[in-house]
């Protein structure tokens, strides 16, 4: 699949079927599944079956996936895929970022890198108005990244799940970022370095809740 996006460090592009083996891996990791699994993985014919077509969906309102590989520069490795995706088919006023990455990609700041690069894209390329990302409440290190990618936070809510695991009793947060905040952060003096100068230390690095029930930052339920 031709490349989407390419960072200092990172190329993303689309999915293919050839990459099930790559997206089993990563979700048998326990440590990548811990606040969206509590740890456990997804069975293989999970993946196959509901998952990969998810990451292969085309959205017509923009012309492309709403998910994406990440390999690395330059040695192409698989380091896991970065969401954004349109909530509506048919509109593209409002996406869903996310990311869930291979623990030993942790800690690199490959997390900030991707989401800063598609949240520019999106606002400059695609006609993006907001950015919107979930995560639990107490995954600190992926509200950490969002609020590097320039998301700032705007509410607590408690979602259903079926299958409680640890943290879930303490609900849930959704982060967003307009165009208009956007312009702003990125003509300030003060604002963010645009690609992996940005580091955050120590795990996890992975998606806003994405696989957690009534969250919308679902990666590949």
């Amino acid at each position: 699949m031709a490349t989407f996006l390419e960072t200092d460090r990172l190329v993303l592009r689309g999915f293919t079927e050839a990459d099930l083996d790559r997206v089993v891996g990563l979700d048998s990791d326990p440590e990548v599944m811990r606040f969206i699994t509590g740890g456990r993985p997804t069975p293989r014919e999970t993946v196959r079956i509901h998952h990969l077509p998810r990451l292969l969906h085309h959205y017509p309102c923009i012309g492309t996936r709403g998910f994406w590989a990440a390999e690395s520069k330059p040695a192409g490795s698989f380091l896991g895929w970065f969401e954004f995706r349109p909530l509506a088919d048919n509109s593209c006023a409002v996406v869903e970022l996310g990311y869930r990455l291979r623990s030993a990609a942790w800690g690199r700041g490959y997390a900030t890198e991707g989401a800063r690069a598609l949240i520019r894209h999106g606002f400059t390329e695609l006609g993006v108005e907001r950015v919107t990302a979930n995560a639990m409440a107490v995954n600190t290190r992926s509200r950490s990244v969002m609020e590097k990618a320039g998301l700032t936070f705007v509410r607590a809510f408690v979602g259903d799940w079926p299958e409680p695991i640890t943290g879930s009793e303490h609900g849930e947060v959704e982060y967003t970022l307009t165009r208009a905040q956007w312009k702003r952060q990125a003509s300030s003096p003060d604002s963010a370095p645009p690609s992996g100068a940005d580091r955050t230390p120590g795990p996890p690095e992975q998606s806003p809740a994405a696989d957690a029930p009534n969250s919308t930052a679902e990666g590949d339920r």
